[in-house]
């Protein structure tokens, strides 16, 4: 599993409904993509769950290296570029997956917390806290499912999830979730990957 995401940062009086037409109008071009676990399209709004910006951040897991690569390399990232300039992409190499109790539930709202794997820490300890923490956060009320990776060249884990309603019991930074393409996400492989 293989996680990825670029963000948008938009100006703060752009109107994002201009960003929420995007979603509805291109959306479900990925519904089918090949290699897709799920692409959790994701919106901040200055002002709405906390956000100091405007940003436009899409949010994948893959199954397969080859249905990243046909995204980035084939054309389904090109229109993004096009229309907003070729953003950063990270890519994290994933630790966990868990289904949450919601996870027949349409998610309303994502939270990605973003951490520094510490200088001189055991990297299989924080790792494996990452995992537990990943399944702590997927048996919470309301949650549809949740995630752990790490970027091993930054030595940054990022925890993922996804919940079914605006108050989620997971720290960082909260999105809107404007669709939800998951066409390989029953093939997401559950719990620890190593």
């Amino acid at each position: 599993m293989h996680a990825m995401q670029y963000e948008v940062t938009l100006p703060a009086d752009y109107d994002m409904d201009v960003v929420r037409a995007r979603v509805a109008r291109l959306g479900h071009l990925l519904d089918d993509w090949e290699g897709l676990g799920f692409k959790a399209y994701l919106m901040r709004e200055r002002g709405v769950l906390g956000s100091p910006v405007n940003q436009y951040a899409p949010f994948y897991l893959w199954n397969t290296v080859e249905g990243m690569n046909a995204f980035l390399w084939g054309g389904g990232f090109q229109g993004l570029s096009d229309d907003f300039g070729r953003p950063a992409v990270r890519q994290w190499t994933g630790l966990a997956y868990e289904e949450g109790g919601a996870a027949g539930t349409p998610a309303r709202v994502a939270v990605r917390e973003r951490r520094p794997v510490p200088e001189g820490a055991v990297a299989g300890e924080v790792a494996g806290e990452a995992v537990r923490e990943a399944a702590r956060l997927a048996a919470e009320e309301g949650a549809v499912c949740a995630a752990a990776a790490v970027d091993t060249g930054r030595w940054e884990l990022v925890l993922f999830s996804l919940w079914a309603h605006d108050s989620p019991a997971a720290d960082g930074d909260r999105f809107q979730v404007l669709h939800l393409s998951a066409p390989e996400r029953a093939r997401l492989p559950r719990g620890r990957q190593w």
